[in-house]
C-alpha cells in the first residue's frame, strides 16, 4: 500500500463551498478538482457543475471529496469513507475480496476512467472503503 487511509467526504452539492470554508479555516490549498461535466462519466444536466473529484492539503492533512450522485442522497454514516491506494492489481484483488466477505459492495472492482481499478465495499463493520489502483 502506498501511505496511510485518506479520509473521502461526500456531500450533497455543496462539495466547493465545503472546500473553500476548509481552504479558509486550515489555510490550504484546493487541487485536482474536476467537475461531473468535465469527466467522461455519463451524468445528466444538473450534474454538469457538480464537483466529481477534488483533492484538499494543508501541512500533513490530506482529504478528499466530491458531491454525491444527483440519484444518491447523502445521510450521516455514508457521507465519509476511507480511500486506499494500492500498489498492484493482486494487492487490491486481495483487499477487495477480504473487505467484501460479509460486506456490502457498492461498486465492483473494476477499470475506470480514470485510468485505476477501483472498487467501493462497506465491511462487515460498517466501514466504508474506496480502493484505487492506478494502472502505470
Amino acid at each position: 500500500m502506498k501511505g496511510q487511509a485518506t479520509p473521502y467526504l461526500m456531500f450533497d452539492g455543496k462539495a466547493k463551498e465545503a472546500l473553500n470554508f476548509y481552504k479558509d479555516v486550515f489555510n490550504g490549498e484546493i487541487s485536482n478538482i474536476q467537475t461531473y461535466g468535465e469527466a467522461d462519466y455519463p451524468t445528466p444536466p444538473e450534474a454538469h457543475d457538480l464537483i466529481i473529484h477534488a483533492q484538499f492539503k494543508s501541512g500533513d492533512l490530506f482529504l478528499m471529496a466530491s458531491d454525491s450522485f444527483p440519484v444518491n442522497s447523502v445521510v450521516i454514516g455514508n457521507n465519509i469513507s476511507l480511500t486506499l491506494e494500492l500498489e498492484s492489481e493482486e494487492e487490491i484483488q486481495k483487499i477487495y475480496k477480504g473487505l467484501s466477505q460479509n460486506g456490502t459492495v457498492f461498486m465492483d472492482l473494476q477499470d475506470t476512467f480514470w485510468g485505476a481499478k477501483y472498487a467501493k465495499v462497506k465491511d462487515a463493520y460498517g466501514v466504508i472503503w474506496d480502493l484505487n489502483h492506478t494502472k502505470s
